[in-house]
Formats: structure tokens, sequence, C-alpha cells
């Protein structure tokens, strides 16, 4: 994966049928925005059958119901085609080990594979808000004054909406350290660094930046 900007990324967000699919769970809906140069340029949206009846809790959760979810492709055929989708991109999801998961088991399911790097927009949130009530997307978006896209659990409002956290967080990065340029490896460091040093890092980035201008 070639060094790129964090502003140009693929968000993605699934809505599943539980927590993981070790023990059986799949994807019913996807929902991704391609982001290049800090803006939403594409979309992507799916259903998708995962071959058996979900829960009345998942309906209620994210609104999609079996009733919506009958004649929809497979896991397989939209996870074909949404490989393309990510393909030679980097990727940000909230919470992304979950989403994570899902991506591999269904891509290796549909005979594809992503070779890029993976983000995760909540460990950042922890360290540029520091002083949200919590970290979750909903509370993040009122937190940021992030306007609200969709209903909340629905993959591609909360994809657009993470997109929008995403650039909020490069954007407040740029105002209080001047760091006009930040790239998709720096934003993945200071999300597995100490928050206790997020201050730390920035200002030395912000440093190494006025060094090479010089």
């Amino acid at each position: 994966m070639q060094r790129t900007l964090a502003d140009s990324v693929v968000v993605l967000d699934f809505e599943t049928t539980g927590l993981s699919p070790q023990y059986g769970d799949r994807a019913i809906e996807i929902g991704a925005v391609l982001v290049e140069h800090g803006e939403i340029v594409d979309r992507f949206q799916k259903l998708m059958n995962p071959g058996f009846r979900i829960s009345s809790f998942i309906e209620g959760y994210t609104g999609i119901t079996n009733e919506m979810l009958k004649g929809q492709p497979c896991c397989e055929e939209v996870m074909a085609e949404f490989s393309g989708f990510i393909a030679g991109r980097n990727i940000v999801a909230h919470n992304a080990s979950f989403d994570r998961r899902f991506l591999d088991f269904e891509l290796k399911r549909a005979k594809r594979v992503y070779e890029g790097a993976c983000c995760c927009s909540l460990l950042v949130s922890r360290r540029i808000y520091q002083d949200s009530p919590n970290h979750r997307l909903q509370t993040l978006v009122t937190h940021a004054g992030i306007p609200e896209t969709g209903s909340f659990h629905r993959a591609l409002a909360d994809a657009e909406m993470t997109a929008l956290l995403w650039m909020s967080m490069i954007d407040r990065i740029r105002r209080q350290y001047g760091i006009s340029a930040i790239t998709f490896d720096q934003l993945s460091d200071l999300s597995k660094i100490d928050k206790l040093y997020t201050h730390r890092y920035l200002t030395a980035l912000a440093e190494e930046l006025l060094r090479k201008e010089e």
C-alpha cells in the first residue's frame, strides 16, 4: 500500500447478525464511502441475505427486517463486488476490529482478499476528543457538531458520519498543530500510542514538518 494522506480513504461499516463470524454470524448490510482529499466522492451500499433468519433483536437494533432481506443477493456476491471498491485504498472504520473481522471473513468466503491497511476512528477519537463523554459514534457526532446524515445502525449512514468524524479530527489536528498534511500511517500510529502522549506526538510531527520546510 502506497504512502497516502489520511484524507483519502474508504470508510466502511457493517451491519451483522451478531458479534462474531467465528460463531456463525454473517453480514447483512455494508455501507462505505470513498473520501478523496477530504470530500466524499462515491458511495457503496448493499443489503445481503445471510442465508438464515435474523433475530428480532437485530431487526429492532438495525431496522433491517427479514422481509427486507428476502430476495437480496448473498454475501459472497456483494463482497466480490465490494472488493473492487476498496482495492488499492486504505480503510477506516469505527471500532475497526469488529468490521475488519467481518470484512476478512466475508471476503474469504467470496474468494477475495484485502491487503491494505485499516485504522480505527474510535481509537483516534480517544486521542483527539478526550473530553467527549464517551467514544460511541452517536456521542461523537453530537460532541463534534457533525450533522446526522441518516439513521444510526444503518451501514451507509454510519459510514458517512464516521467519514465526517474522521475529517473533523484531521481538521482539528491541522488547526491546533499547523500540520498541513497528515498521512494515514501517522494517524494509525497515533491510534496506538497512550492518549497521554497525544500532544507530544503531534507536536513532534509539527516540528518535523517545520524542519523540512526550512
